[in-house]
């Protein structure tokens, strides 16, 4: 066991009382995902052996040009997704009060959110999207349907939550979640919105505030500076999270005009995360590649090591998780290498179990590291 995951451990534990008192905002995105395994060689009508690797698939489809191809995918399970859902279902199996604002059924709940809706105070704006995650051991396809994202617009939110209460929740709140940009296409002017009608009336100290681009390639250019500048602007009302994967964390990179990261090592993505902070001036940028993670604030930057493992039970959802441990650990006063660490171990956790820790399954996790 290593040194940060047990002070890690001792501080996430040492803070249970306070985390289970915090309250999270989050908001607004909500999917069905269904986990699909490509079949390979199916040897009786129950048993199979998958497709492995994400090149076979992309052979087997390459073989068949001209032609066609048959592929079967088996369902492994039907569950909750979205950025948002997922991040806070985790937040707050690990103790934080959450409140969510999103589309998880209209007008009536879908059943995968039901658990969610008992662990959370959840507000239902419009229909979910759907999404079939092809998963393989080194990636997945998220094939996506998002008709009903595209009603996910200010006016729909304050349809179901006037700006009072949007205001009263996000006053009491420690951290609001802002996810899923790419495929919310209303979402810069809902930015445009809370930075208007929502962060100028909070009181008290600076709240955290968590941003998740989700995969921004299939936006334009401007789009992407233009959200950007807007995130940037939260810095005045809150202090900012930006969580990026490593593609993201290159995109954002090129649009900002910075020098590329000259390789994948964990010293060159630091550097790179450094960057993307200084150049937007805000409080945290978190990029969180498989094998580590690194982090950058205005005193210091660092990377963890992460717990990988080469047979994941579930990979979708595990930088939704690692989002929400870091959060977490920004919630209960941790360092910034403490945070990272609850990050990777919450995400560690997630892809052994294929399900979200409690706080205490968390703090035994980080201890068997």
């Amino acid at each position: 066991m290593s040194s940060l995951s047990q002070r890690t451990a001792d501080l996430l534990s040492s803070q249970e009382n306070a985390l289970c008192a915090r309250r999270v905002v989050a908001g607004f995105d909500g999917f069905v995902d269904t986990i699909i395994h490509v079949v390979a060689t199916r040897t009786s009508a129950t048993e199979f052996q998958r497709m492995a690797e994400m090149k076979d698939f992309a052979a087997k489809i390459h073989e068949a040009r001209g032609l066609s191809a048959n592929f079967e995918f088996v369902t492994q399970t039907v569950k909750l997704g979205g950025n948002g859902p997922i991040f806070s279902a985790a937040l707050a199996a690990l103790g934080p009060r959450v409140s969510y604002i999103g589309c998880l059924g209209d007008p009536h709940l879908h059943g995968v959110f039901q658990q969610f809706a008992e662990i959370a105070d959840v507000r239902s704006i419009a229909e979910p999207g759907y999404t079939d995650a092809i998963e393989f051991d080194d990636g997945k396809l998220m094939c996506g349907k998002n008709a009903g994202l595209n009603d996910v617009t200010w006016e729909r939110i304050l349809a179901h939550m006037p700006v009072e209460e949007l205001v009263a929740k996000c006053e009491a709140a420690s951290l609001v979640g802002l996810v899923n940009w790419t495929m919310l296409v209303h979402m810069s002017e809902i930015f445009e919105n809370l930075l208007v009608s929502v962060a100028p009336q909070l009181a008290g100290p600076k709240r955290w505030i968590f941003f998740d681009l989700a995969d921004p390639a299939k936006r334009t250019t401007d789009d992407l500076r233009r959200a950007l500048h807007l995130i940037a602007r939260f810095e005045q009302h809150f202090r900012v999270i930006l969580g990026l994967n490593l593609q993201e964390a290159r995109q954002v990179g090129e649009v900002l005009g910075l020098e590329a990261a000259k390789d994948d090592s964990p010293a060159e993505v630091t550097a790179l995360a450094a960057r993307i902070r200084a150049a937007m001036d805000v409080e945290n940028v978190v990029v969180h590649p498989t094998a580590f993670a690194a982090a950058a604030d205005r005193e210091t930057s660092c990377h963890v090591a992460g717990p990988f493992t080469p047979r994941p039970k579930i990979t979708t959802g595990a930088g939704d998780h690692f989002n929400a441990g870091f959060c977490l650990g920004r919630l209960a006063g941790g360092s910034l290498e403490e945070s990272l660490q609850s990050g990777v171990g919450t995400s560690g956790y997630y892809v052994r179990n294929a399900g979200s820790p409690n706080l205490r399954e968390l703090t035994g996790f980080l201890q068997s590291l």
